[in-house]
C-alpha cells in the first residue's frame, strides 16, 4: 500500500538519477576488482556491482533517500557484495568447483590442462596415452611435431615455450625468467605463430 505523501518517481526519471551516478559507481567497482586478471571475469564483477547499485537505488529512492548523497557508500557496499558471491539474480554456489567465491575461500584455482608435451615429459602424459577424441594420427604427429618445435628454440625461450605449456600465469613466468609481463606476452604470440607457421599454417 503507497503511503501518503510519498512520491513515486517515475522509470524514466529512475534512470536518469542512476545516470547521475553511475561513472562514479563503475569507477569504484573497477577499483575494487582491479586485481581480477581475467577481463571477462573483471567486467561481469563490475557489472554486477552497477546492477546491484542500480537495485539498491530503486528501493532507496522510493523510500525517500537520496542516494546521491551517499554514492560512495552504496558503491562500496555493492562491490562488497559481489565479492563475497552475491549476485543480481541470486548468490553464487559457494560449494561449486568452478566458482571464483569457492577458489577464493578455499584457496585453490582452476585451470585447463596444457594442450602439449614437452621434452621431458608432463604430469599429464599418462591421461594423454588414453586420449580417445583426438585421432590416432594427430596425436603421433603433435608428439613429434612439437618437440621438433621446441628444438628450434634458444635454450631459454624453450623453456620458457615449457613453462606456458604448463599453465603457468604471465606474472609468474616474468619473474621466474626476469623478463617484464610485456615481454611475456609479446613471447606468448610470437610462440603461437612460430608454432602455427611450424606446422604449415598462414
Amino acid at each position: 500500500m503507497r503511503h501518503a505523501g510519498r512520491h513515486t518517481p517515475s522509470p524514466a526519471a529512475l534512470h536518469a538519477g542512476f545516470l547521475q551516478l553511475l561513472p562514479r559507481v563503475e569507477m569504484h567497482a573497477r577499483v575494487a576488482f582491479r586485481h581480477v586478471r581475467c577481463p571477462h571475469r573483471r567486467n561481469d564483477a563490475v557489472a554486477e556491482v552497477v546492477a546491484l547499485a542500480w537495485k539498491w537505488y530503486v528501493r532507496l529512492v522510493r523510500r525517500g533517500k537520496d542516494p546521491a548523497s551517499f554514492v560512495t557508500a552504496l558503491a562500496t557496499f555493492a562491490a562488497r557484495a559481489v565479492r563475497s558471491g552475491r549476485r543480481l539474480c541470486g548468490r553464487e554456489p559457494a560449494r561449486e568447483a568452478l566458482s571464483a567465491l569457492s577458489q577464493a575461500r578455499h584457496g585453490y584455482v582452476v585451470a585447463s590442462l596444457p594442450g602439449a608435451s614437452t621434452l621431458i615429459g608432463s604430469v599429464f602424459d599418462e591421461a594423454l596415452r588414453d586420449n580417445r577424441r583426438t585421432p590416432v594420427d594427430e596425436q603421433a604427429a603433435f608428439r613429434l611435431d612439437f618437440p621438433a618445435w621446441l628444438c628450434s628454440l634458444g635454450r631459454r625461450d624453450r623453456r620458457l615455450a615449457e613453462a606456458m605449456a604448463l599453465g603457468h600465469r604471465t606474472g609468474e613466468l616474468a619473474r621466474r625468467f626476469r623478463v617484464s609481463p610485456a615481454r611475456v606476452s609479446q613471447l606468448r604470440r610470437e610462440f603461437h605463430d612460430g608454432w602455427v607457421w611450424f606446422c604449415g599454417g598462414p
